[in-house]
């Protein structure tokens, strides 16, 4: 940008793009170098131009502001427009096919701007300049209702009909910015139950949409950072603590609620309209599938489930569920990075040009290296999932194009029989590139490392469920000396056999089994507990010779296995229904006025043996909450003295805490201020997933290093 003044002049100009920038705006830096150009008489915005090696940045999608929330109501060519928009807000990531971001390769290109329109998308004045969404009533995308019989296209009937089935108990699917959702009263039990079964979803907690920040707050308790983040122009789901109950089948018995405030104009026109003050608000897809964006594929599936399904006709290019975040005493912790998020990159103190990261098999994202960027692709999910390696690998596409990203490095996870590991053996074919593998809790501690821009020595403490280790065990319980380029496993939990393999995951009480079986043997009275008792003794028995012939029993150091079986004994999780649930369930139980923590032993490894003696015992006597608040407190205390142990031996004194397990809002807080207290540095991930959903900008670094970007 050149500009001419006098020194003041140009000292004004640059304190004024900081304090008007637009609210979705990031200014990295400005910097002033005088130079001597010709004379300007007036500003302009010329023609795009492409540049094969441009990095151009696209903005993510934008909630709607209160400027054109406004202008619902008193502009006359916007009355009540579902779709107003202007430069400060609207869908931007989730409508663009190409680059240079200009209206054409837009899905927005096929409505013709009507002259009014036109006037605002080209006076430089006017809040609407160049805001390549720019519509009306008269010239933009337009809604639709159908129940499968009848069509609805006039948007005040649309209004009344929904609000009526909402009302009414029915359910709804609505298209919404980066795919559909399904919808329907969030205080309505029965309601909420259909709408459980038509998406083939048991027990996972829904989010909820309420109509406003007041009445957000007679149900969640808030404090002003996340108000703050439930306001932002992201408008996240935010995990709050519940204060008055919903419908019971919304969050069925954990203390959290997933909330969030409109951001599309139509979800102002609906509550309106709506009497209850909350609807849920989840994904529109079924089961473990992708989030469906096209219009046919909607009516073909979720009809089936939904009373109604409302519709817009400009289609949905890239898709992006919602983002999910907490807020916790270190900082935002960032649970699902989609919509709003992406496909802002992670700037970076190292290369990673034509680095492609393809992240791990849950929860997962990938990343292309631009430079000094990171630019992460959106949520994918579980590949498990045929439709989600679908979506994985149309993403991975749209990303290359958008970015003009050719690979010239594969980084990937370690595990041999992951669908994402595969994927990398065929693009290194396809490219003739070169790849690495990277230990997954090295990549968890290295994508902390890449966002807070370090690379030294840290003490890693990489908690999760599962990862694959070098040795062929399943790690997860990680203690590690680590940088970017390399890790030395410091120590560990204890190896525990997991009795059917994955099937722990889906049934808790194997790996209390497997705990009690470990520590105390076969000689144990496993009838007396009620957790077996509730167990069929024919599963009893299997599990028990699996464990006696180490059969089909691999061995795991997983924090999560630590968890299930926890959870599992003190009968809060028997068998899972979802993804997480047993160690949700027993976070969800503690007693926060409890600092009493159980024993263990650090040795060559982490031992748990006498904190189940203790758990045992305690059973008897003590309340499931005082239970889950020691063995919270325990975890915690195990963490802080083996960085005790570390530093006294290595003399480190920066801990990185990354993994799943710091989605735990007790344990990350109460971790960070024992290891402050002891003067610690810590850090986590803020820009990032803490969990799987961050290993791709992990593999990035590695990569970056292993291949010699950076020195």
């Amino acid at each position: 940008m050149i500009v001419q003044g006098d020194p003041s002049d140009i000292d004004r100009f640059s304190n004024d793009i900081l304090t008007y920038a637009p609210p979705a705006s990031r200014i990295k830096s400005i910097d002033v170098f005088p130079s001597i150009v010709g004379e300007y008489d007036r500003f302009t915005v010329t023609e795009s131009r492409v540049v094969n090696d441009q990095i151009t940045e696209i903005s993510p999608d934008i909630a709607v502001c209160d400027q054109c929330l406004e202008d619902m109501s008193s502009d006359p060519a916007r009355i009540d427009y579902p779709f107003i928009n202007c430069t400060n807000c609207g869908p931007r990531f989730t409508i663009i096919n190409g680059l240079p971001y200009d209206r054409p390769v837009t899905t927005m290109s096929g409505f013709r701007m009507c002259p009014k329109c036109s006037a605002e998308y080209n006076d430089i004045n006017d809040r609407r300049f160049h805001a390549q969404p720019i519509a009306c009533n008269s010239c933009g995308p337009s809604c639709e209702f159908t129940d499968g019989k009848v069509i609805i296209k006039e948007l005040r009937e649309i209004l009344d009909k929904t609000s009526s089935i909402i009302d009414g108990g029915g359910s709804l699917a609505l298209k919404g910015v980066g795919g559909y959702h399904l919808a329907c009263d969030a205080l309505n039990n029965d309601a909420v139950a259909r709408l459980r079964q038509g998406k083939n979803r048991d027990m996972k907690p829904f989010a909820v949409m309420f109509r406003d920040l007041a009445a957000l707050k007679e149900y969640c308790h808030t404090d002003s950072s996340e108000e703050k983040e439930l306001l932002s122009w992201i408008r996240p789901v935010v995990l709050l603590i519940s204060k008055r109950s919903l419908a019971p089948q919304v969050s069925n018995g954990l203390v959290t609620t997933g909330a969030l405030l409109p951001f599309m104009p139509f979800h102002y026109l609906l509550f309106r309209h709506l009497k209850t003050p909350v609807i849920v608000l989840t994904s529109g897809n079924i089961s473990e599938e992708p989030v469906i964006k096209d219009d046919s594929e909607a009516r073909d599936k979720l009809l089936k489930s939904a009373d109604a399904l409302v519709s817009y006709n400009r289609d949905i290019s890239n898709r992006a569920d919602d983002s999910v975040v907490m807020v916790t005493k270190p900082g935002i912790i960032i649970i699902r990075r989609s919509r709003g998020y992406v496909p802002r990159p992670v700037d970076l103190a190292f290369d990673a040009e034509g680095i492609l990261a393809l992240g791990a098999e849950q929860k997962n994202t990938f990343s292309i290296g631009r430079k000094n960027q990171a630019i992460m692709g959106q949520y994918t999910g579980d590949l498990k999932n045929a439709g989600v390696c679908d979506f994985y690998r149309e993403s991975i596409e749209n990303f290359s194009s958008l970015f003009r990203f050719t690979p010239r490095y594969i980084a990937h996870d370690l595990h041999p029989d992951y669908y994402s590991t595969l994927y990398a053996s065929f693009l290194r074919e396809k490219y003739g590139i070169p790849s690495v593998a990277v230990q997954h809790h090295h990549a968890h501690i290295a994508s902390c490392l890449a966002e807070r821009c370090l690379d030294e020595k840290v003490i890693g403490v990489s908690l999760d469920g599962t990862g694959y280790g070098t040795d062929g065990n399943m790690w997860g319980g990680e203690f590690m000396i680590a940088d970017t380029g390399s890790f030395e496993r410091y120590c560990h939990f204890d190896y525990v056999p997991m009795p059917g393999g994955d099937r722990v995951v889906d049934e808790p009480w194997r790996m209390a089994f497997s705990y009690l079986y470990k520590y105390f043997g076969d000689s144990f009275d496993y009838y007396s507990l009620e957790v077996f008792r509730r167990t069929e003794k024919h599963k009893l028995d299997l599990v028990s010779e699996m464990l006696g012939k180490n059969i089909n029993a691999p061995l795991s150091s997983g924090a999560g296995r630590l968890f299930d079986a926890v959870s599992a004994l003190t009968g809060l999780c028997h068998e899972a229904s979802f993804d997480s649930e047993a160690p949700m369930r027993i976070e969800s139980a503690i007693n926060h006025n409890s600092d009493v923590c159980y024993p263990f032993r650090i040795a060559d490894t982490v031992v748990f043996a006498d904190m189940f003696l203790a758990i045992l015992d305690d059973l008897k006597k003590v309340d499931v909450s005082e239970i889950s608040a020691r063995f919270h407190n325990t975890i915690a205390q195990v963490i802080v003295e083996v960085a005790e142990r570390i530093r006294s031996s290595r003399g480190i004194g920066k801990v990185v805490l990354s993994g799943g397990v710091f989605q735990n809002r007790y344990i990350l807080e109460r971790t960070f201020q024992m290891l402050e207290k002891r003067r610690f540095m810590v850090y986590t991930n803020h820009q990032v997933p803490v969990n799987d959903g961050g290993i791709s900008l992990g593999q990035t670094a590695v990569a970056s290093k292993h291949f010699g970007l950076c020195v």
